[in-house]
């Protein structure tokens, strides 16, 4: 059991036969009254986000979500197929599933896969991945020495900016946490 001053970003719980994780909150201590806790959080099945308030000693079920590194292995129509790296099985997940970790993962791609009792709900792409750019402008000469971006669309359909130096065919470092340029590999 957890209480609602326990809660924390990333924080997964049950609360009205539901689990939540915790997206953003806030501890409140007005000048008048009793203090409370913030929260916005999100549907770990649906992906609904709702904001609530609590009292800081509300108790809550904590949820275990069990984490799995599979591979990415290919898609079929509206189904995305990735294995199990210990036993060899293949799960298929919807579209939905893994809409917004597809920005960031090519086949053979190893990413982490959340169960809440036995069934998906999330993929996550690795923190850092390597992408190769398909389609931007060239770089003019003198470009270099200032600063500047330029759009960039990479080998998943990513629209990225990218600095000026960039160009065709290169392989670019990105952070999938805040979906932002690294470094060119």
């Amino acid at each position: 059991m957890i209480t609602a001053g326990d809660l924390r970003k990333g924080v997964t719980f049950e609360y009205e036969g539901k689990v939540y994780v915790v997206v953003d909150f806030l501890h409140v201590k007005p000048g008048k009254g009793a203090a409370f806790v913030r929260t916005k959080l999100k549907n770990v099945i649906t992906g609904q986000v709702i904001e609530l308030t609590f009292n800081p000693v509300t108790k809550f079920e904590k949820a275990q979500i069990e984490r799995k590194q599979m591979q990415y292995l290919y898609s079929d129509g509206d189904l995305y197929y990735f294995m199990d790296n210990e036993t060899y099985e293949q799960l298929p997940l919807n579209k939905g599933q893994v809409e917004e970790a597809l920005q960031y993962i090519v086949e053979n791609m190893d990413v982490t896969i959340q169960f809440y009792k036995g069934e998906a709900f999330s993929v996550e792409p690795p923190n850092f991945v390597e992408l190769k750019i398909v389609e931007c402008e060239p770089g003019v000469q003198g470009d270099t020495s200032k600063a500047g971006n330029k759009p960039a669309k990479l080998e998943t359909g990513l629209v990225l900016q990218v600095p000026l130096f960039v160009n065709n065919g290169d392989t670019i470092r990105i952070d999938t946490r805040t979906g932002t340029y690294m470094s060119r590999v």
